[in-house]
């Protein structure tokens, strides 16, 4: 008797909590946006300015993901591809830097630029939610259910319901969760008539021939060294499920002012860097930190280091499972990556066996104690390069990349190179010996920036009509690796917004959106909210230029498609009209791309309408930063109207070496 009331007391006690325990209903918005990377942040900006009831939630609690984690050294591949809220987010660093544009920065001015744009448009972040579930009804989310990533358990769960959802993470879980086809790994070439995908053994990030891989030399039974994989290389493209290197993209300085010790991580191994001792003996001749790393200097100090080499910041083969990885084993890989990249600098800064050279080189620099405060000066981003990959409406391919297959419903552009990282390191027989090698590494360039499909972020018809896909994207393994660039991310974030803000305004799915008038919005409203575009004039525009002599075409190196150089044997002429709509002040620019035999001076002609004013410009005062063929030249400051002609002129008179026409810049004045 006694158990049965024991029973009944509980039973009771038990609906009684059920009774009590609110029944959440889901809150509403118009545009749902999941993590709070580059493009997330654009994205909610975006659709905010645009009138929308916006929620912005980040699984971690970083803000703006791997472009305030440590990325600062841009990864451009052309200018000209930078578009819209992008381009402004470059030009506010700009701002900051005392500059036009700046494309290397600090993490930390990063981090407080996106907030500016959050806080000028009334946005909080909702950090530390994770998703668990998406409730996907008749083709559409309804609702997400999210729970703390910190404090996992239904007494955290939070559902959240939107008119249209952002996927805006690197991992895609949102789009997984909600049943929409994706990819990961590499496919073979034969899937999508490719050349560099799959399985690629290459030269680039390599071991030199002869390199041991076995813990006593020439004895395969003392087994392999760390970090060496005992797989089989298959034949060339052959596709398979591994991924392309994680790394940190690593901020240190050598302020002495500013300096936090590289100490002992805990763990620490020096046998796991083994092989790269080897590689020092191998290469007897680099003795240089620049040998091993891309040791990028940034503004005050300070640094962001990626990969080079044989062995380096690139922890190849430790990440295959990320991708459907559950959240306690993505933790594990990245703490994995963690302690790998900070054992690699202490064993660098400490161990013996390190070149002297560069141990004292290593030796000046440490962790900078304004950066990443809340996180013991260390970054919380790892990038991941790629983990999974929408298969969507349409797969950018390569064919896209090299212009084979042009789409014309592009709402962004790309322009990096096919670039993958490494994917696995192994031991291969050659000339009768073993030795390692790693494979994986692509980079092939050499094509100017192409459109990006509106279908490739948006779900298969029939699947999800309320979803947009900006980074995790539709595309093979080979064309991801040119898209997956911070700056084109943030691009097709705004994008998605400003296409996800015009389905509501219309009612309709994703799939059936007019690209056309997507892509006139996105044009004539660059910044989302109602200002005046500025005026861009390419060389290569049919409209507004006026050439005059003999100009040759360069399709590498300048900004757009391509650029003009004549020599200052004969006289020519390019002229930049500006078909100015609204009356204003505006600051004009010339863009100026490197050439050999540059000349040391330019002969420019401004018409503002009234007069025309003409002015030198200096070769040498030319300062072109980071990942960039060229820079931007201020001109000044002219006032501008519709009734009069403006125009810029480039000319060869007074050169004394190869002049270049590229592209002219017409800014209206903005209150920043």
């Amino acid at each position: 008797m006694l158990q049965k009331i024991k029973i009944t007391l509980l039973a009771l006690l038990m609906i009684g909590h059920w009774a009590c325990a609110p029944q959440q209903e889901a809150e509403e918005y118009d545009v749902v946006i999941y993590g709070a990377t580059s493009a997330g942040v654009i994205a909610a900006y975006t659709a905010k300015t645009m009138g929308k009831s916006v929620l912005l939630v980040e699984p971690s609690q970083h803000l703006g993901g791997l472009t305030t984690g440590g990325l600062g050294y841009t990864d451009i591949g052309n200018k000209f591809a930078v578009t819209g809220l992008s381009r402004d987010f470059y030009r506010r660093l700009g701002d900051h830097y005392g500059k036009f544009e700046q494309w290397i920065f600090e993490p930390s001015v990063a981090k407080n630029t996106f907030q500016d744009y959050l806080d000028r448009a009334g946005i909080e972040v909702h950090y530390d939610y994770r998703i668990i579930s998406s409730d996907v009804e008749a083709g559409k989310i309804n609702q997400i259910t999210l729970e703390k990533s910190s404090q996992p358990s239904s007494d955290t769960n939070w559902k959240v319901g939107g008119k249209m959802f952002i996927d805006a993470t690197y991992e895609g879980d949102l789009m997984a969760k909600s049943g929409v086809s994706y990819a990961y790994g590499r496919e073979s070439n034969d899937k999508y008539g490719e050349t560099y995908n799959g399985v690629q053994l290459m030269t680039g990030h390599q071991f030199p021939d002869g390199v041991d891989p076995y813990q006593t030399p020439g004895d395969p039974s003392s087994g392999l060294l760390w970090g060496i994989s005992d797989e089989e290389l298959q034949p060339d493209g052959t596709g398979d499920d591994k991924i392309q290197a994680y790394n940190y993209r690593i901020c240190l300085t050598n302020d002495p002012d500013n300096r936090v010790e590289i100490t002992e991580p805990e763990g620490y191994d020096p046998s796991m860097f083994d092989l790269l001792v080897r590689l020092f003996e191998a290469q007897p001749n680099s003795r240089s930190l620049n040998n091993y790393f891309i040791w990028s200097h940034m503004p005050n100090n300070k640094t962001d280091i990626n990969n080079r080499g044989g062995f380096s910041t690139d922890m190849i083969g430790a990440n295959y499972e990320y991708p459907e990885g559950d959240y306690e084993k993505r933790k594990e890989i990245i703490e994995d990556h963690t302690l790998y990249t900070k054992s690699l600098l202490y064993f660098y800064k400490t161990d013996p066996r390190v070149p002297k050279e560069i141990q004292e080189e290593m030796q000046e620099w440490g962790y900078p104690r304004d950066e990443f405060e809340d996180n013991d000066h260390w970054t919380p981003q790892l990038y991941v390069r790629e983990v999974r990959r929408m298969d969507g409406e349409y797969v950018m391919t390569e064919a896209n990349c090299v212009g084979d297959e042009v789409v014309d419903d592009g709402v962004g552009m790309a322009a990096y190179t096919m670039d993958s990282h490494n994917i696995q390191r192994i031991v291969i027989e050659k000339d009768g010996k073993d030795m390692v090698k790693n494979e994986g590494n692509v980079e092939i360039g050499g094509f100017g920036p192409y459109p990006i499909s509106y279908r490739s972020i948006i779900p298969k018809r029939g699947e999800v009509e309320n979803l947009f896909v900006p980074v995790a994207l539709s595309a093979s393994h080979i064309a991801y690796g040119s898209i997956r660039m911070e700056p084109v991310f943030m691009v097709l974030g705004q994008s998605s917004a400003v296409a996800a803000s015009m389905a509501i305004d219309r009612g309709e799915a994703v799939q059936d959106l007019d690209v056309t008038a997507l892509q006139a919005e996105l044009e004539e409203n660059p910044l989302a909210d109602g200002s005046t575009a500025e005026i861009l004039v390419d060389n290569d525009d049919d409209r507004g230029v006026t050439i005059t002599g003999n100009w040759e075409s360069q399709a590498r190196g300048g900004y757009g498609p391509s650029f003009l150089k004549a020599s200052s044997d004969e006289e020519a002429t390019v002229r930049f009209d500006a078909a100015i709509q609204d009356q204003g002040e505006y600051d004009v620019y010339v863009y100026f791309s490197r050439v050999q035999d540059a000349s040391s001076q330019t002969l420019l002609r401004l018409h503002d309408g009234n007069e025309t004013k003409e002015i030198m410009v200096k070769e040498e005062d030319i300062r072109v930063e980071g990942q960039t063929s060229g820079e931007w030249v201020h001109l000044g400051k002219f006032s501008l109207s519709p009734e009069q002609d403006a125009y810029v002129e480039v000319s060869t008179e007074k050169a004394d070496g190869m002049v270049v026409a590229d592209a002219v810049l017409f800014v209206p004045e903005r209150d920043r």
